[in-house]
């Protein structure tokens, strides 16, 4: 089954030229199933390029997804147009009014690692989305700094500034080959990661219901999963394009941003080469087994999520 997008967002053409099976509106009416509702609230500043990456890879499943994009109802961006934001996005405080709830939740990162979260200007909306899931979403998926505050503000478990940027392609061992978000994992895999702040694997593991699932001897522990709550926190940055990293790297040498050429990215770490895609297809199995433990273990009946 197709992932259901409005016809004109912009994902609706991107993922179809590349083909991803994706329905209007209309064609998902006329199909007697439930579609897995799934939320983005989207943290990044380029929307857009946000959007066409996590709905790239939770459509490309066997179940209809009805994607909803999310926005925190006070906090403006200034990357993406205010016609795209008014059309395809509600604010988060409209989202909690209404009652609704959600088989799944993937909140973005975001790029403001350097602050403590309390200095965060939208953390305290952000703490009422993290209790509001508790009741209203079967399983949240927190993506780099999203998952680094999830487990923050459920757990405890704090982040460290790194002396350098951890920034390139790291090579994870699979730590528990058992796990249902893990299937078809090879033993090890590569994730790209862009972060100047890490979570330690000492203080994750003194928390109980706490399991790490991926980690890295180089970047540290980048997949923890949340048995108490069916939550994920991925540190790092399975759902970039091939480019994205490049365009970060350019983007700072540009800017006369002290910055390493990307670990592992560039063949032969040479920036005039094209860079290579080493993880698309574990991305793939990642937020695919997500999908289908959400289907294989959520309500039929959506009013009972939560209780």
């Amino acid at each position: 089954m197709p992932i259901k997008l409005p016809s004109d967002l912009p994902a609706f053409d991107v993922l179809s030229r590349e083909g991803v099976m994706v329905m209007s509106e209309d064609q998902a009416a006329r199909q007697d199933i439930r579609p897995l509702r799934i939320g983005l609230l989207n943290l990044m500043p380029k929307k857009i390029q946000t959007e066409n990456q996590f709905a790239r890879l939770i459509g490309a499943t066997a179940l209809q997804i009805e994607l909803s994009l999310i926005r925190m109802s006070e906090h403006q961006t200034k990357n993406t147009a205010a016609e795209h934001m008014a059309e395809f996005y509600r604010p988060f405080s409209e989202v909690k009014a209404t009652g609704e709830k959600f088989d799944g939740l993937i909140i973005t990162g975001a790029p403001i690692e350097h602050l403590d979260f309390e200095e965060v200007t939208y953390w305290k909306e952000l703490c009422e989305v993290f209790d509001w899931t508790e009741t209203h979403v079967h399983s949240t998926f927190g993506v780099c700094w999203g998952g680094m505050a999830m487990i923050n503000y459920f757990q405890g478990v704090k982040k460290h500034l790194l002396d350098h940027k951890a920034f390139g392609c790291f090579r994870h061992s699979n730590l528990d080959a058992s796990s249902h978000y893990l299937r078809g994992f090879s033993d090890d895999c590569v994730i790209p990661v862009s972060r100047w702040t890490e979570m330690k694997q000492d203080e994750i593991a003194s928390k109980p219901g706490l399991k790490t699932l991926l980690s890295s001897e180089d970047s540290g522990p980048a997949l923890v999963e949340d048995t108490d709550r069916q939550n994920l926190y991925l540190f790092n940055h399975f759902e970039y394009d091939s480019e994205t990293l490049k365009q970060e790297y350019d983007r700072d040498v540009a800017n006369g941003t002290p910055i390493n050429v990307p670990v592992n990215y560039y063949p032969n770490n040479d920036p005039s080469q094209p860079p290579m895609n080493r993880w698309r297809s574990h991305a793939h199995l990642l937020y695919g087994n997500w999908i289908t433990e959400v289907y294989e273990t959520t309500h039929y009946d959506m009013s009972k999520i939560g209780s």
